[in-house]
């Protein structure tokens, strides 16, 4: 009954969303609350909360100061050499901005963490996307893509609780995979070329003086702010204006229905072009000592974000005034997160995370044991996106290597098939940093997970494939 019910409440979250029935904040809330008491444990709701939110606060904690402090980075100036670098090096084509989206998503994921690849690569691909009015589900689905991919490193997570679950080396799992893991990457890149050559034909291609042209503005306190009318003056191609491969989020709707569109203001009052260099020390200072694992990184965050408020806006009126700005991502986020509590704490609490493990485990025919590996890399993609990485790799993932083994299937191969799942992983609504990508696209969780979940699954298969075809698992 649990296993049904489990497989029933995450089903009914994702036909909600996904059809804009509720929003995801409700969602989470009261349909996990809900089954809760269809399964006879109403009364430990409120505990099953509490321990949810108790996992999930450090990652609250850290969302809200990361997004105040790369606000005030976007704020001050720090990403406009990258936005114009990207737009001369694309040359205003979408395709090419696209292909850029998944490089910078790559590259940055470098760091092992989602929430700050989200932040950065929103952070600098944001504006092009609106200035060109190009599909934000299009960036959304290409980033999530991208990091899923790379969240395989060792430092990631998931190569880590494989290791520590069946008493492994990460780097006898993960160096292995390596060539897998490459052409799982060249898969997104070709995803994001066939993307942007879908978003060229809807919007042509545009030269690089008429997409950098803007119009004088009259609102200079906030980053995102109208350009003004006229979008119509900077199209060469013709085309439908509607999204082509995806849905348009909210945004563009707003943009659509004010009459013009959003991009970062290159005479916005909060620039403070001569503490640039500070500003980049200090961001590269940060995301070091991140990686090097100096401190917990919500402490790291809220110390980043004090120092970056205190240099750059000296004046108590003016850090109001920013904190003010970006009160509503930082809500909108570190809400989401808290909602997800509620959801993944009935979702354990209850028991259904484990039946519906157990039930998955145990329909797998006797005669696919020799296959073992096999198995567990199709049972990663849609494991991992209804489970958490946790419930995944200590739950279910040493089972099947007990499996395995009786049937002379070596650890070190199930360790590998488990990381196939991680590309589809990344759009879970279980994990808190997806919130990060919709909440600062401004798309909406549903968008993204139509329109993503089919791509990233693809390129789960493609890692699968190449697995098997180099013989890794």
């Amino acid at each position: 009954m649990l296993t049904i019910l489990g497989f029933a409440m995450i089903t009914t979250f994702l036909v909600l969303i996904m059809m804009k029935k509720m929003s995801p904040i409700a969602a989470l809330v009261l349909i996990p609350a809900l089954f809760c008491v269809a399964v006879g444990q109403g009364a430990k709701l409120g505990d099953y909360v509490i321990d949810g939110v108790g996992n999930l606060a450090p990652t609250a904690a850290m969302l809200m100061f990361a997004i105040v402090y790369f606000g005030v980075m976007i704020d001050v100036g720090l990403f406009d050499p990258v936005v114009r670098g990207i737009l001369r090096f694309c040359k205003a084509d979408p395709m090419r901005i696209v292909v850029g989206t998944a490089v910078l998503a790559a590259i940055v994921s470098l760091d092992g963490d989602g929430s700050t690849t989200f932040m950065i690569t929103v952070s600098a691909m944001y504006p092009l996307y609106k200035r060109l009015r190009m599909s934000l589900v299009v960036m959304t689905g290409v980033a999530a893509t991208a990091n899923g991919v790379m969240n395989t490193l060792p430092w990631g997570g998931p190569t880590a609780r494989a290791a520590t679950a069946l008493k492994l080396d990460a780097s006898d799992i993960f160096v292995p995979m390596i060539p897998a893991l490459g052409v799982g990457l060249l898969a997104v890149l070709l995803l994001a070329v066939v993307l942007g050559r879908r978003e060229r034909r809807r919007l042509g291609t545009l030269t690089l003086d008429e997409a950098l042209a803007t119009d004088a503005v009259t609102e200079t306190e906030t980053v995102l702010v109208a350009a003004g009318g006229g979008d119509d003056r900077l199209r060469k191609g013709s085309g439908g204006a509607g999204t082509d491969g995806g849905t348009a989020s909210g945004a563009e709707d707003e943009a659509a229905d004010d009459g013009g569109f959003k991009g970062l203001d290159p005479h916005r009052a909060t620039l403070r072009p001569k503490l640039y260099w500070f500003n980049a020390a200090l961001t590269v200072a940060l995301l070091a000592a991140m990686i090097m694992e100096l401190m917990p990184i919500p402490v790291l965050f809220l110390l980043g974000a004090a120092l970056a408020l205190t240099v750059n806006f000296p004046h108590m009126p003016d850090q109001r005034a920013r904190i003010a700005a970006h009160a509503d991502n930082v809500l909108n986020v570190s809400g989401m997160v808290f909602a997800a509590a509620v959801f993944t704490g009935v979702l354990s609490g209850t028991g259904m995370v484990d039946h519906m493990a157990d039930w998955l485990v145990g329909a797998i025919p006797d005669g696919m044991g020799p296959h073992m590996a096999l198995v567990t890399g199709v049972l990663s993609i849609p494991l991992t996106y209804f489970m958490s990485n946790d419930g995944f790799y200590f739950g279910v993932v040493p089972v099947l290597a007990e499996a395995g083994a009786a049937h002379g299937v070596s650890p070190l191969e199930i360790a590998r098939a488990s990381l196939v799942g991680q590309p589809l992983h990344m759009s879970s609504p279980l994990v808190p940093a997806v919130y990060v990508l919709v909440g600062m696209a401004r798309v909406e969780f549903g968008d993204h997970t139509r329109f993503t979940v089919k791509w990233a699954a693809i390129t789960s298969l493609v890692v699968l494939g190449a697995g098997l075809l180099f013989g890794i698992i």
